[in-house]
């Protein structure tokens, strides 16, 4: 089985957020820790609490994470992404 890492667009700064940035994640967290790694993200920059786990990214590192073989996805994909990740989450739970 492939494992996969992706970054959403870039989003614009907003009131909320100062700066412009996009979301790494990945099929599996050991994935996404190891590309962060490679991109020099440090681990407390992990987000482990929100809708998905992930690292945001400033525009270089966005780039320099397709560079290295990160997927680009559309909001929408990233959205659908969420919504598997959270139900295989939820059926983890249910069978436990």
């Amino acid at each position: 089985m492939s494992v996969y890492v992706y970054v959403d667009p870039l989003l614009q700064a907003t009131p909320r957020s100062a700066t412009e940035g996009c979301r790494l994640i990945a099929d599996s967290d050991d994935e996404l820790h190891d590309i962060a790694r490679r991109l020099g993200l440090r681990r407390e920059w992990f987000h482990c609490k929100s809708a998905i786990p992930h690292y945001e990214l400033s525009p270089n590192k966005r780039k320099e994470a397709v560079r290295v073989g990160a997927v680009e996805l559309s909001l929408h994909e990233m959205a659908e992404r969420i919504r598997a990740w959270r139900e295989s989450k939820r059926e983890s739970v249910d069978s436990a």
